[in-house]
């Protein structure tokens, strides 16, 4: 998330309570995850796994929970929760606006665009020329739409990411990191009918230019798609997945989070992907593999039985 303009990091540290250490004059661009933070983005980390690669990463500023060394020129803010501070910032620079309008007046929509009855577009959605956006759509806060796109009826675009913070006090329950990235749909995109698509948590998920979706598909939060990939009925994919150019996953493909699938890749049906595959192949099964050696092991497979008998016989 951008802030709308850059933020004086002594108001940060002030709204969050926080010990302001190294670069204090610096003012923040916006906030993001370390898998999308760019040089003036504020990051959070509340594990010592991850500090060496917050500090080190691309972010000039850190919300941590402990003093540790800091780059020249980049800064710490020291919070005993991180989280709760990454929640407080979001509240303040992005917070919810309810619009009761089926089209928010902050809303843009260019020229040779059709908007159908009961769609709704949040604040500051914007949509390009020549989409056709049909009844019951749902497009929410700060999403981008280019140009010539089609979205079928039902679709929601912008959901809030499937994304909670596990807390272990007395008993295991889920705190919501509130969302505040966008969904960034790109041009020529077509996209069926009962599919839904997720923000980025801080950061955008992306649909490549030329891409077409079938019915009830779901994008999960942060995920990159590329150019010209053609999804079926029924695809799910994870957050932060990188799905590359002119990929092809056929009905009830599952793919797990933060992986990459590389271009040309082809996933035949009802198959389960938790690792990266590699591009300009075939893949069948779960977990997925490369498709002939899938197939092959499929006949071995029915031939159990008739191998058991000849196993018996020979006993």
């Amino acid at each position: 998330m951008k802030f709308d303009a850059p933020v004086p990091l002594a108001e940060i540290a002030s709204l969050i309570h926080a010990t302001l250490v190294g670069n204090k004059t610096a003012s923040a661009k916006g906030i993001n995850e370390i898998h999308v933070v760019e040089e003036g983005d504020l990051v959070f980390v509340d594990h010592p796994k991850y500090y060496d690669k917050c500090v080190n990463s691309a972010a000039s500023f850190i919300i941590i929970n402990k003093e540790v060394d800091v780059p020249e020129g980049k800064a710490l803010l020291i919070v005993e929760e991180p989280f709760e501070a990454y929640l407080q910032i979001v509240s303040k620079y992005r917070p919810f606006q309810p619009s009761l309008d089926m089209v928010a007046a902050s809303a843009v929509v260019g020229e040779g665009s059709v908007i159908m009855p009961n769609a709704y577009l949040g604040n500051n959605v914007t949509i390009g020329k020549n989409c056709v956006i049909h009844p019951n759509v749902t497009i929410l806060d700060h999403c981008i739409i280019g140009d010539n796109v089609i979205i079928q009826s039902s679709t929601v675009i912008g959901s809030d990411a499937f994304y909670y913070n596990k807390k272990t006090n007395r008993e295991v329950h889920y705190k919501k990191m509130t969302s505040c990235g966008r969904v960034i749909i790109q041009n020529d995109v077509e996209i069926g009918a009962g599919c839904t698509i997720d923000r980025g948590v801080s950061g955008d998920t992306i649909i490549g230019a030329g891409t077409k979706m079938d019915n009830q598909v779901h994008v999960g939060h942060d995920t990159t798609i590329g150019k010209n990939c053609l999804f079926a009925a029924q695809v799910g994919i994870a957050g932060a997945a990188v799905i590359e150019d002119e990929v092809i996953l056929w009905g009830q493909v599952g793919i797990s989070k933060t992986l990459t699938i590389g271009r040309g890749a082809v996933v035949n049906a009802q198959s389960g992907v938790p690792s990266s595959l590699p591009g300009g192949k075939a893949y069948f099964g779960s977990p997925a593999g490369e498709a002939r050696e899938k197939m092959k092991e499929v006949a071995w497979i029915k031939r159990i039985p008739e191998i058991w008998e000849k196993v018996k016989n020979i006993k």
